[in-house]
């Protein structure tokens, strides 16, 4: 299978966009309550499922850098490469489209984060916690985006975005 040139270039740039934006909320991007802006990217596989392999690596990177070490970039990859694929498969349904990303790192990432790093809240509100903030960033910021992009044709051509 040949991938396009095209295809790479926009994985890399969400890639590249998702690590910079965790890092520029660095404080606040790790540990039983987070708060990554860079979620709200977690909503391009609806329109664009090259974004998929650009949101696990810019995820695996953020998470390498993060510091919380091996669990967080296996598993918190993990939990973005099953949101991803979730929510290319929700792509015309358009308010389900942020769920996958709020209710894999709402689980996934809070039982890691309980079970092997911060124990100052329970599990169940570790997890709470994280799917909260998940809700926020991509409803509140996903959203608006993904809206955004579907509504400016001039947007839509300058990434090849086809909207079915």
């Amino acid at each position: 299978m040949r991938i396009k040139t095209r295809t790479i270039v926009q994985a890399a740039v969400v890639a590249a966009l998702y690590t910079a934006l965790t890092l520029l909320v660095e404080p606040y991007a790790y540990g039983p309550i987070q708060f990554r802006i860079s979620e709200a990217l977690t909503v391009l596989p609806a329109i664009l499922p090259s974004s998929i392999p650009g949101l696990v690596i810019g995820c695996l990177l953020s998470n390498f850098l993060g510091g919380y070490g091996m669990a967080d970039i296996v598993f918190g990859t993990i939990a973005t490469l099953l949101a991803g694929i979730s929510t290319w498969y929700l792509r015309k349904h358009t308010f389900l489209v942020p769920l996958p990303p709020v209710v894999f790192n709402g689980l996934i990432v809070g039982t890691y984060i309980y079970l092997l790093y911060d124990k100052t809240y329970s599990w169940p509100l570790t997890m709470l916690f994280i799917a909260i903030a998940e809700a926020v960033i991509c409803y509140g910021l996903g959203i608006p985006l993904l809206t955004l992009l579907k509504k400016n044709r001039a947007i839509r051509e300058a990434l090849h975005i086809s909207i079915d």
